[in-house]
């Protein structure tokens, strides 16, 4: 019994090592598509569905324990909630189709499943032992995908994007010159939310490991993210960037070290040409004015003979636009609005607001309205008083574990800046990623009082 139990155990690791790694990495090919929409079934989901049933088989025989859980219950009661938002919005508001509704809450099921493994497949003895084997992994996937990013750049590696109905069926694309880039992600703006997750826990660990080879190859790492995040030419993303990396540094009081990101940052941000003119036209949209002109008379210069001459036809006033902050702020927050308007206890229901809202609370509004919303923030509220009644423990932790739950914490504070212009919840890549990083840090300080105990 205790091999196959120890059997199960690497298993449960090796695969959520799988989801760690072929989530991002494996283009979002579709094995099957689902009539009438752009979602497809692909390789993931299946292996999410894997991870699923090995996470059940592991909580029925603790099935008391697990659902005790505060913050299981949180989830339960999101889960709750998003269901009878859809029903609300297909029998009482009439805005969603059962099947597509139904469809878009499975997938946010699906996107928490892997929290819901790594809190309760890992094993309680190997904390350690499996948060450095995980960070290895993560290693390993940023550099793959900043290979990928080079390799779309510079030598045509096709990439699979997912951003309309057209180009999620599979379509290969390839780099232009000036476009984003966007490696093995299904969007630029999905890129640049990984790197803002992740790339804050390896800066960490420059300033916290000893050795030099780690602080040269975390290093080393952190520039290839940086360099995919000035590429993805993301504006969000890089002050989103910015703001993580300059709350996860004052938390580990690493003042001077900060100041030195923050430079280095800041210049290879403005060195880019691409960058450097979007946020141009977005400081022009914001804050352009009509100058005042003044004329000054000559004295010297004599009246001439007026002649008559036809008036030209004056030429259009050029329109100062930023095209993705128009459609923000003109098109797809005010829809996310009125869904909210048309039911605030419910909203209008999963898929009703069409693709994007680029806004992940308004869209949460409108969709699951105020209930929904509450039912979103009560998880991150969980989890957030486990991080907190558990200080004592964290402050004595090891510097890997250290740099990883406080890399965590700045790159979770850019994540929810990020959501104020993206939909990254949504994201399958970023959110798949997202949950499972979330679920290691609390499997790692709740384990970690586990031992001091």
């Amino acid at each position: 019994m205790s091999k196959l139990l120890s059997r199960f155990n690497t298993i449960s690791k090796y695969l959520i090592a799988a989801v760690l790694i072929i989530v991002p990495l494996f283009p979002k090919f579709p094995l099957v598509n689902v009539s009438g929409t752009y979602v497809a079934v692909r390789f993931e989901d299946l292996l999410l569905f894997t991870l699923a049933v090995f996470t059940l088989i592991k909580i029925v025989p603790n099935f008391k324990s697990f659902f005790s859980d505060k913050i299981v219950q949180a989830f339960l009661i999101f889960f709750g909630v998003g269901l009878l938002s859809v029903f609300s919005g297909v029998y009482l508001t009439q805005t969603v189709g059962l099947s597509l509704g139904l469809l878009h809450w499975a997938r946010r099921i699906e996107y928490a499943v892997p929290f819901l493994a790594t809190i309760t497949l890992l094993a309680r003895d190997k904390v350690s032992e499996n948060l450095d084997f995980y960070i290895k992994v993560l290693l390993i996937v940023v550099v793959a995908v900043f290979i990928y990013g080079i390799g779309e750049m510079y030598f045509r590696f096709p990439v699979i994007i997912t951003q309309n109905m057209e180009y999620s069926k599979g379509v290969a694309l390839f780099w232009i010159p000036g476009s984003h880039i966007n490696s093995t992600f299904a969007g630029h703006y999905d890129l640049a939310a990984f790197i803002v997750l992740v790339i804050p826990i390896f800066i960490a660990f420059i300033f916290l490991l000893k050795d030099n080879f780690s602080k040269i190859l975390f290093s080393l790492v952190s520039g290839a993210g940086l360099w995919l995040l000035i590429n993805s030419l993301s504006r969000t993303g890089q002050i989103s960037y910015l703001a993580a990396v300059t709350f996860a540094l004052m938390m580990l009081k690493k003042f001077k070290g900060l100041a030195v990101v923050l430079v280095v940052s800041v210049f290879l941000i403005l060195m880019s040409s691409g960058v450097n003119q979007r946020f141009r036209q977005l400081i022009k949209v914001f804050g352009m004015t009509n100058p005042s002109i003044t004329v000054y008379a000559d004295e010297t210069t004599l009246p001439t003979k007026r002649v008559d001459l036809s008036t030209p036809t004056p030429a259009p006033v050029p329109v100062v636009e930023d095209r993705s902050t128009s459609i923000r702020l003109y098109v797809e927050w005010p829809r996310a609005i009125r869904g909210f308007k048309i039911n605030p206890v419910l909203g209008t229901g999963y898929s009703s607001i069409d693709l994007a809202t680029d806004n992940d609370y308004l869209r949460s509004l409108g969709e699951t309205g105020l209930f929904g919303f509450l039912a979103f923030w009560l998880i991150f509220f969980r989890i957030g008083n486990t991080f907190v009644g558990s200080i004592p423990v964290i402050r004595k932790l090891d510097p890997l574990s250290l740099g990883f739950m406080v890399g965590l914490f700045g790159g979770i504070f850019g994540t929810f800046l990020s959501a104020l212009f993206i939909d990254l919840f949504e994201a399958s890549k970023f959110a798949t990623i997202f949950w499972l990083l979330l679920g290691l840090a609390v499997y790692v300080v709740k384990n970690k009082q586990y031992e001091q105990e």
